[in-house]
């Protein structure tokens, strides 16, 4: 068999020469490089071509942005994030991003070795203790994407909807977007025009209801995802 190359990026050494550790016990995988921070990840991607990436979303950086930018110039490469980051938006932001796995690092070593089997075979893994919310978390931002969508929102303004949702002032938006807050209050008004807003507030309440059907449930059952998630994930592995 083939070896199967892989790199490491982690901002932690000892997390680095773990996992160095447990993957050399199988002959087959390979590390080609190794880096600390999203940066890194980017430069050794478009260095060696690894089958495979092993991320930690805690490093230097936007690591989200990251996976983002090596999955849409190199699509064959997978990636995996091993992280101890709590709370299922991270999982889903990695997983929107482009990340075909998700694996905590309380895992077991059989655990990270058979994340790495299945998503270089093609197959999306995440961990079971994520499993279960990630299905439904992944299920209800298909559905806001289809509202979205469905209001003809612009890439950019639904990333200022996120960002309104989450709390977020105007600079806050403006330096996460790398953009001038007189550009972010230009997409206010257009957003206030397209949900048929009067301020700010109205603009929330509206992107809020986008989240909820009827009784404040998620709105899945319209788009024809009642009967459970658009593709299995946890430890049974879904082919693309």
């Amino acid at each position: 068999m083939n070896s199967i190359s892989i790199a490491l990026i982690d901002g932690h050494p000892v997390t680095i020469e773990g996992l160095r550790h447990v993957l050399a016990a199988h002959g087959t995988f390979t590390i080609v490089a190794c880096g600390e921070s999203s940066r890194d990840a980017i430069a050794i991607a478009e260095q060696h071509r690894p089958a495979l990436m092993i991320l930690d979303l805690a490093i230097p950086g936007n690591a989200v942005a990251a996976i983002s930018d090596i999955r849409a110039r190199y699509p064959g490469l997978g990636i995996i994030v091993f992280t101890a980051a709590p709370g299922v938006d991270y999982a889903v932001n990695a997983m929107e991003a482009g990340a075909r796995g998700y694996v905590s690092k309380s895992c077991t070593p059989e655990e990270i070795v058979s994340a790495v089997r299945t998503v270089v075979a093609g197959d999306t893994y995440v961990s079971q203790n994520f499993a279960n919310e990630v299905i439904t978390a992944l299920r209800n931002a298909s559905v806001r994407r289809i509202a979205m969508q469905a209001l003809r929102l612009s890439v950019r303004e639904e990333q200022i909807v996120q960002f309104l949702l989450g709390g977020k002032t105007n600079r806050e938006i403006a330096s996460q977007l790398g953009i001038t807050e007189r550009t972010v209050k230009h997409y206010m008004t257009v957003l206030m025009q397209k949900l048929n807003a009067r301020n700010r507030v109205e603009v929330v309440i509206a992107a809020q209801d986008l989240r909820r059907g009827p009784a404040g449930q998620p709105n899945v059952e319209a788009h024809g995802l009642k009967n459970g998630p658009p593709f299995p994930l946890g430890h049974r592995p879904y082919h693309s």
